[in-house]
């Protein structure tokens, strides 16, 4: 059984940085995107930032563009989402999830990540950013 599993998340000060990873068990990385979301209170989820299933394409939302970069390192089957010069607006709690049909388009390609194309989750990690 798939299972998601993120960390790395904190309180941070404006212009700082948080790395934050996600483990998953249960399946070969291999053959999977990974997406990354993020709900902030009172918001819809968003899409963040998708990474191919063998790495090597990714995508970013306009607001994280040139400050968030995703990756993946299919042998230890983990994903990871570096995220510097951290706004206020990027509070929230980060979720990573997983699927093996999603389509990661390169960057040539209008960034829309859906969550309902994702089946499986994890339980989120928080993000604080403030003085």
């Amino acid at each position: 059984q798939l299972q998601l599993a993120e960390s790395g998340g904190g309180l941070v000060q404006p212009g700082g940085s948080l790395r934050l990873s996600c483990v998953v068990s249960g399946v070969t990385l291999d053959y999977y995107t990974i997406g990354w979301f993020r709900q902030a209170p009172g918001k819809e989820r968003e899409g963040v930032s998708c990474v191919s299933p063998s790495g090597t394409v990714t995508n970013y939302a306009d607001s994280v563009k040139d400050r968030f970069t995703v990756s993946k390192v299919n042998a230890e089957n983990t994903a990871f989402l570096q995220m510097n010069s951290l706004k206020p607006d990027d509070t929230a709690v980060y979720y990573c999830a997983a699927s093996p049909s999603y389509y990661c388009a390169g960057p040539l390609y209008k960034f829309k990540l859906v969550a309902d194309d994702f089946r499986s989750w994890g339980q989120g990690t928080q993000v604080t950013v403030s003085s």
